[in-house]
């Protein structure tokens, strides 16, 4: 029987093995193709959404960015030999804006068929539930009942879930503010009625700002991607086998126990 020691060095070996393999399925001029494309400056420029805290969080004090797509940008840069400056953003809004000037090169974002106008996804690597939260004496008691006349939802500008009710919402009102972390001030500063947002987040405010709940289940699944500025074929091939490798090892389970993210799992394998 393996000792614990020698248990703990043989899995690092086997992770190691698994670190290696999309970069080793390449050979010399594909991969030097893949890192001219991917990363033309010589350097991965990885947008960071700190908005979104199931994603990345950023230090108050030391201005330090820490979180799942931290990790997976550093894990990318380190297979591919580049080094790697994170470019941070508070709300998914600003980095798709970010697409389009190309200021980054790789992307940690939720799919939409309106950013797929500038990107090229990977599969998911990760699903995180969109929930609504009232106050709780609201009337409203289950997600059916959110879109009717006169009810007014605050939302983040731009994120993957206002794209989405912007395009199921027929009888409520969305009403947008600049970034997650202000909606649910402006639900209450404004008299709103209900708050859309990553589930993480109104947990969170649920807490901060007394009187609210969630309503039970979700009215999406937002599927947080892998994306490399659209017309970088080679680079999303390359970042479509990363994703993979990462949910297959165990590198994305990992790192949500790390930061101690909940309301968020692993995405399942792409298909074939």
């Amino acid at each position: 029987m393996l000792s614990v020691t020698r248990l703990f060095f043989c899995t690092r070996l086997l992770l190691a093995g698994l670190a290696l393999s999309c970069t080793a399925a390449y050979g010399a001029d594909e991969l030097a193709a893949v890192k001219a494309q991917l990363a033309p400056t010589g350097t991965l420029r990885a947008a960071i959404n700190y908005g979104n805290a199931v994603l990345a969080v950023k230090d108050k004090d030391t201005g330090q960015l820490q979180g799942i797509s931290v990790d997976l940008a550093r894990e990318l840069g380190k297979r591919l030999a580049l080094p790697v400056q994170l470019v941070p953003y508070n709300a998914a809004r600003k980095a798709v804006e970010g697409a389009q000037k190309k200021e980054w090169d790789v992307s940690f974002t939720g799919i939409d068929p309106q950013r797929a106008e500038d990107m090229i996804f990977t599969a998911p690597y990760l699903i995180i539930e969109g929930t609504y939260m009232v106050r709780q004496d609201s009337p409203i008691k289950t997600n059916a009942e959110v879109d009717r006349p006169g009810v007014r939802i605050a939302i983040s500008n731009g994120s993957a879930y206002d794209l989405f009710l912007s395009r199921a919402i027929k009888q409520a009102q969305l009403v947008r503010a600049p970034d997650p972390t202000a909606v649910t001030d402006m639900m209450v500063a404004q008299s709103l009625d209900v708050v859309a947002g990553v589930k993480q987040r109104n947990q969170v405010d649920a807490e901060r700002v007394k009187g609210m709940r969630l309503l039970d289940g979700n009215f999406m699944e937002i599927r947080q991607a892998v994306a490399t500025i659209k017309g970088r074929d080679l680079a999303a091939a390359y970042l479509a086998r990363f994703v993979e490798e990462m949910k297959a090892s165990g590198f994305i389970r990992r790192s949500l126990d790390l930061h101690h993210v909940d309301g968020a799992t692993v995405a399942p394998p792409a298909l074939p």
